[in-house]
């Protein structure tokens, strides 16, 4: 916590000590990062007052980054990894726009950016646990689907924990802490006998019945207290699950549209937009796995089992292999579609793909020019362009990177046109004089 308000007052000394552990690289400079068989050699000639200093950031600390992020990336990709990127990239946004502005208004424009990306980013937890068993048979996203099966089983072990102590209960997730009150409050259980006893008004009123009419409600009673509170609580926790994010979506960006930038309403409609749709391609990906998993395989398992020389069926292999591309051309192309928005989210940027982004501007309107809060550039948005595109019979598909729109200043030879172009003013402003 400590270090947090360090970064905000920018206190933190950075150099490429820094930098490199921000990303968990080794600094080949680093005296610690010897071998053992080393160590011992130089422990006669190394001092204290002889280990040099961390050198500044520079273009070798950059050569340094790409080397150890491509011997990670060889490893394959984590959520770790796509954590650091993230906030790498929140901190290089927050010190150029407080470098720009000041540090109330790059903390608010950053805090936007990270809302925004944390709505990719919980989308992309959804998907990867959902595809977990399909990535960990693609080598470079093995160790994604890795992570989701870890998630699961904390989320499973924390899930068995709390309902049988009702420990871990916080603030944030009220109906829980509803739950365990009322299961403690009503639950007294004898140390000695292990029996449990309900202590609530309606068990004492039925307790103090007489015994004709007590036998009769004892049926009832237990039937409500095991069969029909258990199961409206699972009812109501599962739909819940399904309303929450949708109440959430209502409440922050149509009730309290005043008050949620544009970044986040965008972002947001945009995913809801587009869930729609992935739930095809989530289906379709399922139903090929359970296909491959639960005819082919067998299929081919009966083949060389009744083949003498135990060969397979090359037809059945082929089919199993083509589906097996299908699955991660799917796969990949989702989750890097997500971690496309993500990274644009966490810019404050926008990005445009056709009939989605025209449904989500239908929803929350036109971006405002005039605030800085508003995010980066949406050229699809210009008049002109709205003109060219009702004119035509087909939507314009890029808009260029971050929603610039193809400009003609970003091609290579106009770049070094203009490059030229001032050196050669300079050389006749000194000739000048």
């Amino acid at each position: 916590m400590l270090y947090f308000f360090r970064l905000l007052l920018i206190l933190i000394h950075i150099d490429q000590e820094t930098v490199l552990n921000w990303f968990g690289i080794e600094d080949p400079n680093d005296p610690s990062s010897f071998s053992p068989i080393l160590e011992n050699e130089y422990s006669s000639t190394l001092s204290v007052f002889e280990v040099e200093p961390s050198t500044n950031v520079s273009l070798e600390t950059l050569k340094l980054i790409m080397e150890g992020l491509w011997d990670k990336i060889q490893d394959g990709l984590t959520l770790a990894d796509i954590e650091n990127v993230l906030f790498f990239i929140l901190f290089i946004r927050f010190v150029i726009l407080a470098i720009r502005y000041n540090l109330k208004t790059s903390l608010y424009i950053t805090g936007i950016g990270l809302f925004a990306a944390y709505l990719w980013y919980r989308h992309l937890i959804d998907l990867v646990t959902m595809y977990r068993s399909m990535l960990t048979k693609i080598p470079f996203l093995h160790n994604l689907g890795m992570d989701a099966v870890q998630l699961i089983s904390l989320h499973r072990q924390t899930f068995l924990t709390d309902i049988r102590l009702g420990d871990n209960v916080h603030w944030y997730n009220p109906g829980q802490a509803i739950y365990y009150a009322f299961i403690k409050g009503i639950v007294d259980i004898d140390p000695e006998t292990g029996v449990r006893h309900y202590i609530d008004p309606i068990s004492m009123v039925v307790s103090n019945l007489k015994e004709n009419d007590q036998s009769k409600m004892v049926i009832l009673y237990y039937k409500i207290y095991n069969k029909i509170i258990p199961t409206l609580f699972d009812m109501g926790t599962k739909f819940w699950s399904q309303l929450s994010g949708i109440a959430a979506y209502a409440v922050i960006t149509r009730i309290g549209k005043k008050y949620c930038p544009y970044l986040v309403r965008w972002h947001w409609t945009f995913l809801l937009i587009i869930g729609i749709v992935e739930q095809l391609f989530i289906y379709f990906v399922f139903r090929v796995s359970y296909f491959q998993s639960f005819v082919l395989v067998p299929q081919l398992k009966a083949y060389a089992a009744a083949s003498l020389t135990g060969d397979v069926d090359p037809n059945l292999a082929f089919q199993i292999n083509a589906l097996n591309v299908l699955i991660a051309f799917f796969v990949i192309c989702h989750i890097g579609l997500v971690l496309f928005g993500m990274f644009h989210a966490i810019w404050g940027q926008y990005f445009y793909f056709p009939f989605f982004v025209e449904n989500t501007e239908l929803h929350i309107g036109p971006r405002s020019k005039t605030s800085i809060y508003s995010g980066g550039n949406t050229a699809w948005q210009d008049r002109e362009e709205k003109e060219k595109n009702f004119k035509r019979f087909s939507p314009k598909i890029w808009y260029g990177w971050f929603g610039r729109g193809k400009q003609k200043s970003w091609e290579i030879t106009t770049i070094s046109r203009k490059f030229i172009a001032g050196i050669l003013k300079k050389f006749k402003k000194k000739f000048r004089r």
